[in-house]
């Protein structure tokens, strides 16, 4: 498709400003800097990156029974905690209006727009690239705790992408939210799949993974 600029970004832009508020595209646009970035640094596709960066909230301010329809129509896979809170569809059905609305047709992307909320077992280089740009762009704050996951995202994907749902799964038991499977098993499967580097170097043995977190 060539380089993420021009008519089609522009054309991304104008339905996004018609579609969401000016503070979402502020927080969008950085999500799309944040993924170059962490592509540049991981010597990922900036074009796939910045793709999937600047679609991933698509889906941000539909309402919930439009979510909910179109996950259906799509046949997509549903748990009792997406139907308690449609808005987690977002990023599945931003995937579709992705590929229905501006052609997107590479896989890759489309499931880096899918995972950018709950993050998935297993997900690509370019998905956990996204997953993250969106937890940790600088409008998300400059806290400690961020800083140091935004240190981390820069040198291990993986151990980024475990260590940020385990934050998030603090955040939503303090607050007596109810949290996604799929974030559990995103977590565990970071975690147990793909040790950080430095357990790496200590151990060359890795822990088998339960069948369950491969699936």
């Amino acid at each position: 498709m060539g380089e993420f600029s021009g008519a089609l970004r522009q054309q991304v832009l104008n339905w996004l400003a018609d579609h969401v508020p000016e503070s979402r595209l502020i927080h969008v646009l950085a999500v799309e800097q944040t993924a170059i970035a962490l592509a540049q640094q991981h010597g990922l596709d900036v074009n796939k990156a910045a793709q999937a960066g600047l679609m991933h909230d698509l889906a941000k301010y539909f309402k919930p029974q439009k979510l909910l329809q179109m996950a259906q129509t799509e046949g997509l896979s549903l748990d009792p905690v997406d139907r308690a809170n449609p808005h987690l569809l977002h990023a599945d059905v931003g995937a579709i209006v992705a590929r229905d609305q501006f052609g997107i047709q590479d896989e890759e992307v489309l499931q880096a727009i899918a995972n950018h909320t709950l993050g998935k077992p297993g997900m690509s280089p370019l998905s956990c690239i996204v997953f993250l740009a969106d937890s940790l762009e600088p409008g998300r704050g400059n806290t400690s705790e961020l800083n140091a996951l935004r240190q981390i995202s820069q040198q291990d994907l993986p151990q980024a992408v475990w260590m940020t749902c385990d934050a998030s799964i603090q955040d939503l038991v303090a607050k007596h939210r109810l949290i996604h499977p799929r974030t559990v098993l995103t977590r565990n499967w970071f975690l147990y799949n793909v040790k950080p580097t430095q357990s790496k170097q200590q151990s060359s043995s890795t822990e088998p993974i339960p069948q369950v977190l491969s699936e």
